[in-house]
Parts: structure tokens; C-alpha cells; sequence
């Protein structure tokens, strides 16, 4: 009965957390916590455990996130679960990457390559690939960060992943952007918002139309780039999403720039990553 509790609570918990509703999910796993800690079963408890972590990291609780995921390892190590442990350790690099801590997220994501490749968790590498590639990018590596997304865009064609493929060029993209190969940067944003609209992914379309903006900027197109800017906000008001201020604000800017100066003039500030 503990144990069916406890599936219940993390399906209840799971629901409300891909719906946005992580104080409702949070409540959830915290009462499956408490149903796996009196049953004893270890891998319940882990899942568990790891669903904390999760719920914890997406908002923005990093460090008691790190307590859970770090239970999770232990747990993980005593039932030898190596896939998990590639898998936890990849979200405690992903901690570290939230806080701009690269050297750390770099030494959690390694140690997970190691151990992914080992048991061939082809899906988690993929995912792991982007990570190396954000470190990289982050850290001025440009040249291994597009090697990092070259490596995950083939596998997450060989899994079908749509969503990854859009993802990898599309990073693939701000890497190019980083190093002022705007025209690469631009290809390689086409061809992730290609693959988003195929697929009906307008946030993944959004965010590819993002970093053409910051394109266009860059190249002094700013009619070009006030024009996709003001579908990227559209996106941003349809979905309520964290930018909006931000770049409802930039567009503004942007607009009364062009007002003054006419099409064709380069907004000062250049390109934003």
C-alpha cells in the first residue's frame, strides 16, 4: 500500500509539473518522500528523490536541489545503477551551469560522459553533448563547442529527436554568433526554426528567431531585426514567458531608433547574446 502511495503521489506530482504548477508538485513528491523513507525501498526512494531535485532545480532552489541529487548518487552508487548515476551527475553539472560555476558543471558533465559512454545511454550523450558545448561556448572554446553540438546534432538525428536537432542548430547558431560569423550563425538558425515549424514547435521556433535577431542587429539590418523581434514578443506575451519585458523593451528601442534614423542604421550596443 506504501508503495502505491508513493507511485501515485510522483504520477500526481509529475502531472502538476509539466504543467507549470511546481509548488503543487513539490507537495506531491515531498509526501512520496515520506511513504518511500518508511517503506525502505531504495529505488522508489531514489526516483523520488530525484523528482526533488528536479522540481527544486527548475525553481531556481539550486542548492537544495544539490542535497537531493546528491542522495540520489549515493543511492544510485549502493544499487549500482550506472545509467542513473550518468543521469545524476548530469544534473548536478546542469546546477553548476545555472550559477555560472563552468569549471564545476565541466567536471560533473566529463564524469557523466564517462560513464554514459560506458553503458551506451545514447539519448542521455546526446542531451550531454549540448551541455559540453554550452561550457565550452560559455568559456570562449568556440571551436569545441560547435565539435560538442556536431556530436550531439548526430545523435539526436540517429534517435529522431526533433526537438534536439532543432535544439543543436539552433546553438549551434549562437556559437557562430559569438565568433561574428553572422552568416553561419543565420544559416544554422534557418534551418532550426525549418525543423521547429515542421514539427509545430513555436517556443523552439521563437528562440530560433531570437538569435537571428541578434543577427540582424549585428549586421546593421535593423529593420529586419525589429520586424522578427516583434514575433519573438508575441511568443513571449502568448506564453508568458521570462523575457518579455526585456524584449518588448529592446523592440521599443528599436523602433524608435529606426524612427529617428530610418532603416539600414546600426543600433549602438551591437549584437546580445
Amino acid at each position: 500500500m506504501i508503495q502505491t502511495n508513493s507511485e501515485q503521489l510522483n504520477g500526481q506530482g509529475n502531472e502538476h509539473f509539466s504543467r507549470g504548477f511546481y509548488t503543487e508538485a513539490y507537495v506531491c513528491y515531498s509526501q512520496a518522500l515520506e511513504c518511500d523513507r518508511l517503506s525502505g525501498d531504495r529505488r522508489a526512494l531514489a526516483a523520488t528523490l530525484g523528482n526533488l531535485g528536479n522540481i527544486c532545480a527548475v525553481s531556481g532552489r539550486r542548492e537544495q536541489a544539490q542535497v537531493y541529487y546528491q542522495e540520489v548518487l549515493e543511492l544510485q552508487k549502493i544499487l549500482g545503477d550506472d545509467r542513473g548515476i550518468g543521469t545524476t551527475l548530469a544534473n548536478l553539472g546542469n546546477l553548476r551551469a545555472d550559477a555560472g560555476e563552468w569549471d564545476r558543471a565541466r567536471a560533473y558533465y566529463l564524469e557523466a560522459l564517462d560513464i554514459m559512454q560506458k553503458v551506451g545511454d545514447e539519448t542521455g550523450l546526446a542531451v550531454l553533448y549540448s551541455d559540453l558545448g554550452l561550457v565550452a561556448r560559455e568559456t570562449g572554446q568556440g571551436d569545441e563547442a560547435l565539435r560538442y553540438y556536431e556530436q550531439s546534432l548526430t545523435l539526436m538525428r540517429r534517435l529522431g529527436n526533433q526537438g534536439g536537432i532543432a535544439d543543436a542548430w539552433r546553438m549551434t547558431g549562437r556559437t557562430y554568433l559569438a565568433q561574428g560569423k553572422y552568416d553561419e550563425a543565420m544559416a544554422c538558425c534557418r534551418t532550426s526554426q525549418a525543423v521547429a515549424e515542421r514539427n509545430g514547435d513555436e517556443l523552439r521556433t521563437g528562440g530560433a528567431r531570437y538569435v537571428m535577431v541578434q543577427c540582424y542587429e549585428a549586421l546593421g539590418r535593423i529593420q529586419e531585426a525589429a520586424d522578427l523581434l516583434e514575433q519573438v514578443v508575441r511568443m513571449d506575451r502568448k506564453y508568458h514567458l521570462p523575457k518579455l519585458e526585456e524584449n518588448t523593451k529592446r523592440l521599443e528601442a528599436m523602433r524608435a531608433y529606426l524612427a529617428r534614423e530610418g532603416p539600414g542604421a546600426s543600433l549602438p550596443g551591437g549584437p546580445r547574446a
